[in-house]
């Protein structure tokens, strides 16, 4: 006859074995491959909203500075009547015409191609000088890493305006690769001090000891496996400076200094703006604005970028 438990309100629980145990385990299937960090990044910056809406804009910016011809009819070169001089919108001209008669909306169109040409080439040429002398100096050290890091330090004193300021003053000829190459030139050191501080923690990770004592040159150990562990830092200070070279583009020429005037970009429509704000505001606003939200859509994706690429946060998540 069955006896009653002492404990009615208890359920009876059954012993488990290690058994057990094993087979509750999850397993992961032999073709199954784990996700690298770059994977673990997608999936991360995919969920949120702020990414989707600064990479439509970006594609969109990119998209105007590539195919101008895609937006408008119109050519900002021709076309020019002074009987439209400070025109209000009309069919076919929807952000009036300027004070020589010009299409507004033709030049804002075109000159996002100088702007994002120039603060592009400008972020490559930094990324690239600063990332090298910063991946030498913190993966060799020493000497080399004494005498790199004092001359980022000489450079990293003078502001990236006022040196560009001062150098495209005493310049003779003005172009856009000129103006990219000297905002790079005051621009790397931050870069470079962004790229030592990540090679300098990727080279002591348990990999470049492994790989270091199966016989690989150091060369080969900081261009196979730390460099490539080193990008995610670099990339989201570069989203974000690329914004800033634009605006340092579009500073120098609204001073004059830049692009010339013949070239249609978002500063040299500013500095002619100036002249109209009084009676007609719009001509400033309209550059500034396309100004304004291509310089925020970099600054949010590198935002985005920075917060996945934390080794730190993603290790909270």
């Amino acid at each position: 006859m069955p006896t009653s438990s002492p404990f009615p309100s208890e359920r009876y629980v059954a012993p488990f074995d290690d058994d057990d145990v094993r087979i509750s385990e999850p397993t992961l299937d032999a073709g199954t491959k784990p996700r690298s960090v770059w994977s673990d990044v997608w999936m991360s910056i995919r969920k949120r909203p702020l990414f989707w809406t600064s990479a439509i804009l970006i594609s969109l910016v990119v998209t105007v500075a590539a195919f101008p011809s895609w937006f408008t009819s119109v050519s900002p070169d021709e076309g020019c009547l002074l009987a439209n001089s400070d025109g209000p919108p009309q069919m076919g001209h929807p952000f009036g015409f300027t004070v020589q008669g010009c299409d507004v909306y033709s030049r804002v169109i075109y000159g996002a191609r100088a702007s994002v040409m120039v603060g592009l080439l400008a972020m490559l040429l930094a990324t690239a000088f600063g990332g090298i002398v910063g991946a030498l100096a913190g993966f060799y050290g020493g000497i080399l890493d004494s005498i790199l890091s004092r001359v980022v330090d000489i450079f990293f004193a003078i502001p990236m305006v006022l040196g560009a300021i001062v150098m495209m003053s005493v310049s003779n000829e003005r172009t856009a690769i000129l103006v990219a190459v000297v905002i790079a030139v005051f621009a790397w050191p931050q870069i470079a001090r962004i790229a030592r501080g990540a090679v300098l923690s990727a080279r002591k990770s348990d990999y470049v000891t492994a790989v270091t004592s199966l016989g690989l040159s150091p060369f080969k150990t900081l261009v196979r496996h730390v460099v490539p562990n080193s990008l995610g830092p670099v990339i989201a200070v570069a989203t974000v400076s690329l914004g800033t070279f634009i605006v340092a583009e579009s500073t120098l020429s609204y001073l004059g200094i830049g692009l010339p005037a013949s070239t249609m970009s978002w500063g040299n429509d500013i500095s002619q703006a100036q002249s109209s704000l009084r009676t007609n505001p719009l001509l400033l606003v309209y550059p500034a604005g396309a100004l304004s939200i291509t310089v925020l859509s970099f600054l949010m994706l590198g935002d985005v970028l920075r917060d996945a690429l934390d080794p730190k946060e993603r290790t909270r998540r």
